[in-house]
């Protein structure tokens, strides 16, 4: 009788913010990966011996804009119906803001695949970004990779799938500045501008979150320990219970003004604290490379 793979991973995104990556992390941990596949034969892929093996298989698939429309809306009904069979499937979508793309592609000097001569990078992205909708609204674990470096995003795969239990969440704790943009798929924005600044310390002003001397003018201030221990007690209580409502990932963002300093030092902080717990943790200081 044929058997299922043990787990299949769909991953899927915009081109840029870390597909490739994340399914190099994938085979890294013992996934066999089978990147751009056409997304119209996902049925026919699972109903081969091969694939299919003796059920101890973990399979990481690729799936991208390339695909036709079509396919690509077909996707949730796909995977619908393979979950129906018993198959254990997760998408995994990752994605980033336009100007961490650009910034992207202009480093790298990558062409986009959905560039023509008469449609530029910008339009692109927001094709891709059309295209790939239906896949985002159904993903089981979406990735902002916005300010996230090549090893955190490999980090953060690697431990979503490790372990006997895939199904705990994993947490993105990340700071920002509210003067750049909130950051897109946040579960819960925690405003941290009431606290003192360090930015207005002449000798603090070029310093970050993660210096001790900034720590220490922070400690210095009964409220912001006040700020950090609330967060953390309401996290400890509540991501227990997104736990059993089957939550994958959860994101957690902490927003300054310049998020340099207060949102940098309380995710620090917190990280330390929930890390300390056993959480399965990410973190992710978007705007440290931004004018403060």
């Amino acid at each position: 009788m044929n058997r299922s793979p043990e787990r299949v991973l769909i991953v899927s995104g915009l081109s840029g913010a870390g597909k490739t990556v994340a399914l190099h992390a994938l085979e890294d941990v013992g996934f066999h990966c089978i990147d751009n596949f056409p997304a119209a034969l996902l049925p026919t892929l699972f109903s081969r011996p091969e694939v299919l093996g003796s059920g101890r298989e973990r399979v990481a698939i690729g799936i991208d804009a390339r695909n036709p429309e079509d396919s690509l809306a077909q996707v949730p009904a796909i995977l619908g119906r393979l979950r129906e069979q018993g198959l254990r499937t997760e998408l995994i979508f990752v994605r980033a803001d336009e100007a961490t793309l650009l910034q992207r592609f202009s480093e790298t000097r990558r062409r986009h695949p959905l560039t023509a001569p008469d449609r530029p990078l910008h339009e692109a992205l927001e094709e891709e970004r059309r295209r790939l909708e239906p896949l985002l609204e159904m993903a089981d674990l979406c990735l902002d990779t916005s300010g996230t470096s090549i090893h955190a995003l490999r980090a953060l795969i690697r431990e979503h799938v490790a372990g006997d239990d895939p199904q705990r969440l994993s947490l993105q704790l990340l700071s920002f500045g509210f003067k750049h943009g909130l950051p897109s798929g946040a579960n819960f924005i925690f405003d941290v501008r009431c606290l003192p600044n360090p930015h207005w310390v002449p000798e603090l002003r070029d310093l970050s979150g993660q210096d001790p001397a900034v720590a220490a003018y922070l400690e210095g201030h009964p409220q912001v320990g006040r700020m950090a221990e609330s967060i953390g007690r309401f996290l400890e209580e509540w991501l227990p219970a997104f736990e059993e409502e089957g939550r994958s990932y959860l994101s957690v963002a902490l927003g300054c003004t310049g998020g340099h300093h207060r949102s940098v030092y309380l995710v620090e902080m917190l990280a330390q604290r929930l890390r300390g717990a056993g959480h399965r943790l990410l973190v992710t200081h978007r705007d440290l490379s931004n004018p403060s």
